[in-house]
């Protein structure tokens, strides 16, 4: 069985830019370390990505924090995390979560068997859609996140989408 890891928005904007948490910040290492335990053609990652027209979007609308415009510093994955992604296949995606890696995912999983791991920022916005994309996508195959390799905009909506992702049969790992 393939299990393949899913690295979500390690990008600077969340870590320590415009949305940036010392939450965010405390678990660089932790990715890091999980991305070296799998192989690197076996991961896949998603950035985070808006246009200069950003606050003009829904999202922009609710959330009027420009972050993560497309070739800005920001956008960028974290440089130490994006050095281990050299063979990872990214996904820009404009919104929370990607429907276009749930898709291309699902085609493998009927090609092949396979796992999923997941982890990044935000737990409680993009990890959580992306994981639930993929459980609803995929039923019978295995998702799991690791908490230690999260963080949420707060620790309590993190804990919150731990506990959603659990209600849907997503199984927490760790490190």
């Amino acid at each position: 069985m393939r299990k393949l890891l899913i690295v979500i928005d390690m990008q600077n904007d969340f870590i320590d830019g415009a949305l940036g948490t010392k939450e965010a910040e405390a678990i660089v290492e932790n990715v890091k370390a999980k991305i070296r335990s799998y192989d690197p053609h076996d991961i896949i990652a998603t950035r985070d990505t808006h246009e200069v027209n950003y606050l003009e979007t829904q999202e922009g609308r609710y959330l009027p924090v420009e972050h993560c415009i497309r070739g800005t510093a920001g956008w960028e994955v974290r440089q130490d995390i994006a050095e281990l992604l050299t063979d990872a296949r990214v996904y820009d995606k404009p919104t929370f979560g990607s429907t276009k890696m749930a898709a291309d995912i699902a085609e493998m999983a009927a090609r092949e068997e396979i796992e999923l791991e997941l982890i990044g920022l935000c737990t409680d916005i993009c990890v959580v859609s992306n994981a639930l994309l993929l459980k609803a996508a995929m039923p019978e195959v295995k998702i799991s996140v690791d908490p230690a390799c999260c963080a949420g905009v707060t620790p309590e909506s993190h804990e919150a989408a731990l506990k959603t992702m659990q209600m849907c049969q997503i199984q927490m790992e760790e490190l």
